[in-house]
């Protein structure tokens, strides 16, 4: 028996702001983001979106395009750093969004006996929820699971992460019936403690805060989307784990050249040409090619057979990362929709080729394993349309984007937007303060 992938979904805001834009006001060469990292447009969430709203969008999406019926989904997993909240799980908020709209096929709370819950470990949570879901039903043939991954990567303003911000959401349906990819049980796992890109609460004295109640203690802890970073040090640390976890791959295999066997290799991509950059180190080793200095890298990733690997497994797989930006959990699946997307656009035949999958979580931890594409594939992939999505979309102003970032807007930039919204946040109820509310507009 078979398990992996049946089906799979996603959600892109519909807000983007034009990397030259920002490279102009941040007094960068625009060049040095499009050519040289990869970047066009950066994918921005409206006032009334967050990681709850893209996750409920994503499931959806995958419920009514593959007419599944959420009563026969036992399991929801959730990838995200971008919680909306320290304990209720976000993946809550989003069934609990799904139900209402399913309300009338389905009935009052279509997900009453699904197991639902957030898991992280920053970038590579999805891949976490996914590993765990594939368990599921491989100890469960009968039953089937979700797992979204969803995400908002938001940086400070004018920092060195500004322009890799993106976000959004992908969807994807497991089981026995992996219609569009069946995943082997190899996984092959690297996992160290750093601290190369991190959220930690931040703590502030109560009087340096303006109109701080009296009952909050002397120290207060606050919380940001925008993490602490180094830039520098978490790439090498990205490196370090998925060549570690490569490796473990190899031994648990017993495979040469894994890399060698497969038809596209998927990374997470923090910026679209990030996986052809590190995977240089792991090229060298499996080639016995001699990588010590950064000139032995440019000559290594300059060289013919080397650009020969990035234009037949990679560069496919950039496209929608150019065209969105970094959206931590959800990257790697994305593409992986990239590059199955734009071969079926060239009507190319994927069936039994295998996609090897290299992710990475800051913290630090990396998963690599691999799938076959199945017979299948075209039937899920054409529900897709994923360029064509990409190609409508909102373009704003630099003015626009840095009050979104802010917070300085009180209406959404489109007012008249479709699907799932943030409504209110309550601030009046004690026993309530801080609930978050959502509606879904037609």
């Amino acid at each position: 028996m078979s398990f992996g992938i049946e089906a799979a979904s996603y959600y892109v805001p519909s807000l983007y702001l034009e990397i030259k834009d920002l490279a102009e006001k941040r007094g960068i060469e625009p060049a040095k983001l499009e050519k040289g990292l990869g970047l066009h447009k950066m994918g921005l969430p409206d006032l009334h979106e967050d990681a709850a709203t893209f996750a409920a969008e994503a499931l959806l999406r995958l419920i009514q395009d593959y007419k599944i019926n959420p009563r026969e989904i036992s399991r929801i997993y959730m990838g995200t750093e971008s919680a909306v909240d320290a304990a209720k799980p976000t993946a809550s908020y989003a069934i609990q969004m799904v139900e209402k709209v399913l309300e009338g096929e389905f009935g009052e709370r279509a997900f009453k006996n699904c197991d639902v819950l957030d898991m992280t470990f920053a970038c590579v949570g999805g891949v976490d929820a996914l590993h765990n879901a594939l368990d599921f039903v491989r100890v469960n043939p009968d039953k089937k699971a979700v797992i979204i991954a969803s995400d908002y990567a938001k940086y400070e303003l004018a920092s060195s992460g500004e322009y890799t911000q993106g976000g959004g959401a992908v969807a994807l349906l497991i089981s026995a019936k992996p219609d569009l990819l069946e995943i082997e049980n190899n996984w092959g796992v690297a996992t160290e403690s750093v601290f190369d890109f991190f959220k930690p609460r931040r703590q502030y004295k109560k009087e340096d805060l303006n109109g701080a109640p009296e009952m909050y203690p002397d120290k207060i802890e606050i919380f940001t989307d925008e993490p602490v970073f180094d830039g520098q040090y978490s790439n090498q640390c990205y490196q370090d784990r998925i060549r570690e976890a490569y490796q473990h791959y190899k031994e648990i295999t017993g495979k040469e050249k894994p890399y060698e066997d497969w038809r596209y290799i998927v990374f997470h991509l923090p910026y679209a040409f990030h996986g052809k950059r590190v995977f240089t180190e792991i090229y060298s080793l499996e080639n016995g090619i001699s990588y010590e200095t950064p000139d032995q890298q440019k000559a290594v990733a300059k060289s013919e057979n080397y650009l020969q690997l990035i234009n037949k497994a990679i560069e496919k797989t950039q496209r929608a990362s150019s065209e969105i930006g970094n959206m931590y959990t959800a990257s790697i699946f994305m593409a992986f929709l990239s590059g199955l997307q734009t071969s079926f656009n060239d009507n190319e035949d994927l069936s039994g080729e295998e996609i090897g999958f290299v992710g990475y979580g800051s913290g630090s931890k990396s998963k690599v394993f691999a799938g076959k594409v199945s017979a299948n594939w075209k039937t899920v992939v054409e529900k897709w349309n994923l360029f064509e999505n990409l190609n409508h979309r909102k373009a704003i102003n630099f003015e626009t984007y840095e009050k979104l970032h802010r917070k300085q807007l009180n209406k959404s930039v489109n007012p008249e937007y479709k699907g799932f919204g943030l409504i209110s946040i309550e601030t009046e109820s004690p026993v309530l303060m801080g609930a978050r509310y959502y509606s879904f507009q037609k």
